[in-house]
């Protein structure tokens, strides 16, 4: 089938405006087949493609899927981000705030035209921490081709859940980062055997500086992301839990090593039933794609 109005929208661009993950937008069909659906990012020239559904569920939340070529997630922190960049600019408003509902979960969400584009947030929920298994840990640093001197001297590996598991996987600087070469097919086997979404690879932030990561999910068909806003709200659950503070907020440039400069901002909150996170970026819709 044909979808004749989908929106290509650049999510978690730099504070320039520049790069961004670009993500197909379009409104659901009921007719349509999952397979329609997987089909349309790739005609859109992007890795994911969101799918906005009319109405809303009970609970106030408006239905929104999301797809890659190969498989619907069951959230994407980026394709959010687009998505309610892709709302805001239907109506005339300089600020919508809403909720949406994807994978069984309603949450809120603020977009806010700025000069820039459109800041969108969007609240991520509990966020559920563990260490890896001695296996675990030791099949996904050999999937991901690191050597001795990459893992950072002080952090260690971490799996973060807030909803699909994925883990977290620290090195030295950005160097380190630059060098890795995961073994692609190795590493979506490994994934699939623990139930990992994927891995974010990544150099924490310091001081004022942002931290830099790279996200690999080839067990769903994305070798390389530019940017994982989830994954960024994952890491600053870890980090305060390390932290031991109440509060916390982060920046996480990625995409560099793609030629898409992208910065997700997240920020990470204790409270009684646990750690749960916010996570946001900066989006420029680019048009309509036919």
């Amino acid at each position: 089938m044909s979808w004749p109005d989908v929106t290509v929208v650049d999510a978690c661009v730099r504070r320039d405006g520049r790069g961004g993950s670009p993500t197909a937008v379009t409104d659901d069909d009921p007719e349509a087949t999952d397979a329609d659906r997987r089909a349309v990012a790739a005609a859109a020239g992007t890795s994911h493609a969101a799918f906005l559904g009319p109405g809303r569920t009970p609970d106030g939340g408006r239905p929104v899927r999301f797809f890659t070529a190969s498989a619907e997630l069951s959230g994407c922190g980026h394709g959010t981000v687009a998505a309610q960049a892709a709302r805001l600019t239907r109506t005339a408003l300089g600020e919508l705030n809403d909720r949406q509902h994807t994978g069984g979960r309603t949450f809120d969400t603020v977009a806010i035209r700025r000069p820039a584009g459109i800041e969108v947030w969007f609240d991520q929920g509990l966020v559920a921490l563990r260490h890896p298994a001695p296996d675990e840990r030791a099949a996904i640093v050999a999937a991901l081709g690191l050597t001795a001197d990459d893992p950072h001297p002080t952090d260690a590996p971490r799996i973060a859940a807030p909803g699909a598991p994925r883990m977290l996987v620290p090195v030295h600087d950005r160097s380190a980062l630059l060098r890795v070469r995961p073994h692609l097919g190795r590493l979506a086997e490994v994934c699939q055997r623990y139930g990992l979404l994927g891995c974010f690879v990544y150099v924490p932030p310091v001081g004022d500086r942002p931290g830099a990561a790279r996200m690999f999910a080839p067990a769903i068909g994305v070798d390389e992301d530019v940017a994982n806003a989830n994954s960024t709200g994952c890491l600053a659950a870890h980090l305060l839990d390390t932290a031991r503070a109440r509060t916390i907020a982060i920046e996480v440039e990625q995409g560099d090593t793609l030629g898409r400069p992208a910065s997700v901002l997240a920020s990470a909150r204790r409270g009684p039933a646990g750690i749960t996170t916010r996570v946001g970026g900066l989006a420029v819709v680019r048009g309509s794609h036919t």
